[in-house]
């Protein structure tokens, strides 16, 4: 059951909105345009609020009644079942409100910019680059996202020293925004013949997709090169210059692209990975300034931070924000990363939520 003051905000969200239902048929608001839209507006947003209270209000009652036919020898077995199934219910809906209540990330619905970096570890950071591509493409894949490689360097062994890819779907960035920082690695590295387990990391950015409309830069501010790819790609590799490199001089950000055949098409990758690198630049600028509401949430710490490690010899992945430990690796590097990142969530709504709390 919601806690009362929690039952409490919710209940105002749900009295708003039939207010506001009330509103809009008035006569009066609606020849007012500029008020009809903006009262509209308002009454979209609580939607969910109205329709999740109205669900728990239902469940509540339904439990009420099945608690009654407890007293019923008859029913009892009936009513047990039913009292689980509505339990399980109202739990679900109860994680449901709370992130209701909480301030909404507008970046959530953007898609992803993300970032592979091979850290510490040589050739075996390398190779834990490319397990890491590949968990979030198959977790790509199982969210019906689509998922496409902007520019990568890879080594001789099939690793990547740095892959950034593009993820497009549905609250991308919503799901992906925890996995920003170091993942570290244990095992006997596949380099080598011994039994030694050694450590190794990598570094991984999720950024939000960002357009011109977002971030403005003046072409002033912009040095652009081309030069010759270098690298497996064939018969084209170093007969033209088609790479590009893009600095942006206030900044000192450099973003190069030579994975096309075409100077155009790198160029165009270059600029996108460039938007929204600025505009994480800027965000983070900005977010120094309030550096006490960055520690609450635990999707946005430093990029610097160790949030990760996976174990081979234990099959056992720790996230050291929330002290959660698996011993399903295996899974989870196949894309089954749905748990985990729940249980990122839940964390952050119940910090975000003691936040509004405390200010309220």
């Amino acid at each position: 059951m919601l806690p009362k003051y929690l039952e409490e905000r919710i209940g105002v969200l749900y009295q708003r909105y039939s207010q506001l239902q009330a509103k809009l048929s008035d006569p009066e608001v609606i020849k007012d345009i500029q008020l009809y839209s903006k009262l509209n507006k308002e009454f979209k947003e609580l939607e969910p609020a109205y329709e999740a209270y109205t669900k728990y209000m239902k469940i509540q009652k339904e439990m009420e009644e099945a608690r009654e036919l407890l007293k019923s020898k008859e029913f009892e077995e009936l009513a047990r079942e039913e009292l689980k199934r509505l339990e399980k219910e109202e739990e679900e809906l109860e994680k449901e409100i709370k992130k209701l209540l909480v301030p909404t990330d507008e970046r959530d619905t953007k898609n992803v910019i993300l970032e592979i970096r091979a850290g510490v570890g040589g050739e075996e950071a390398a190779l834990f680059a490319a397990d890491l591509l590949n968990m979030y493409q198959k977790y790509a894949e199982e969210k019906g996202w689509k998922f496409s490689i902007l520019t990568a360097q890879k080594t001789g062994l099939g690793g990547y020293k740095e892959v950034i890819a593009l993820i497009e779907g549905k609250n991308a960035y919503s799901m992906l925004k925890y996995e920003s920082g170091v993942h570290r690695v244990q095992r006997v590295p596949k380099t080598e013949a011994g039994g030694r387990i050694h450590t190794s990391t990598a570094t991984v950015a999720v950024l939000p997709e960002a357009d011109e409309t977002e971030v403005e830069i003046d072409q002033k501010d912009l040095r652009i090169e081309t030069f010759r790819a270098s690298g497996a790609g064939g018969q084209y590799v170093n007969t033209t210059e088609s790479a590009v490199r893009i600095t942006h001089i206030p900044t000192g950000i450099v973003v190069s692209c030579q994975d096309e055949r075409s100077q155009f098409q790198n160029k165009l990758k270059a600029m996108k990975i460039l938007y929204a690198r600025l505009k994480d630049y800027y965000e983070r600028q900005k977010e120094e300034q309030i550096a006490k509401e960055r520690r609450e949430q635990v999707g946005m710490g430093e990029r610097s931070e160790k949030i990760r490690t996976y174990n081979f010899p234990q099959n056992r992945i720790t996230d050291h924000r929330i002290n959660y430990t698996s011993y399903r690796l295996q899974e989870i590097l196949e894309g089954k990363l749905d748990e985990i990142i729940s249980a990122l969530i839940e964390y952050e709504v119940e910090e975000k939520l003691k936040a509004v709390l405390q200010q309220a």
